[in-house]
């Protein structure tokens, strides 16, 4: 069994570490979901989905500050194998406010400022600074 999420989170570091602008993810809904994510929160500078029914792709160009990868460290959580699932009141903030954990809520994707706010749990996928 192996996990996309964990695979697309490591193409973007490894890409970023190397000075890549652009990265090509393998296409699905929720790996399409989790870069728009990123896009509207400002790690990213564009996505784009690409190709036709079988050979969908994920564009993503990221996004440098002064030639340094934007995304300081990018940690996921949530795995195949152990699930982390987190009650509204149980949600940490990433780096003392300075990061972003990305929560997937019955409502969507959601930041943990969002889910608190809304006082909605789920599956912890992430946490980025």
């Amino acid at each position: 069994m192996s996990d996309t999420i964990a695979n697309m989170l490591t193409q973007i570091r490894n890409a970023q570490a190397v000075g890549k602008e652009t990265v090509k993810i393998p296409f699905s809904r929720f790996k399409f979901d989790l870069a728009l994510f990123l896009l509207k929160n400002g790690y990213v500078e564009e996505v784009e989905k690409k190709g036709r029914s079988g050979r969908k792709i994920i564009w993503i160009k990221l996004k440098y500050k002064n030639g340094q990868p934007f995304i300081k460290s990018l940690k996921k959580i949530s795995k195949p194998g152990q699930r982390i699932y987190v009650k509204s009141n149980q949600i940490k903030s990433v780096k003392q406010g300075y990061g972003l954990a990305i929560i997937s809520t019955s409502q969507g994707l959601m930041s943990d400022k969002e889910a608190r706010k809304k006082k909605l749990g789920g599956e912890l996928i992430c946490e980025i600074w």
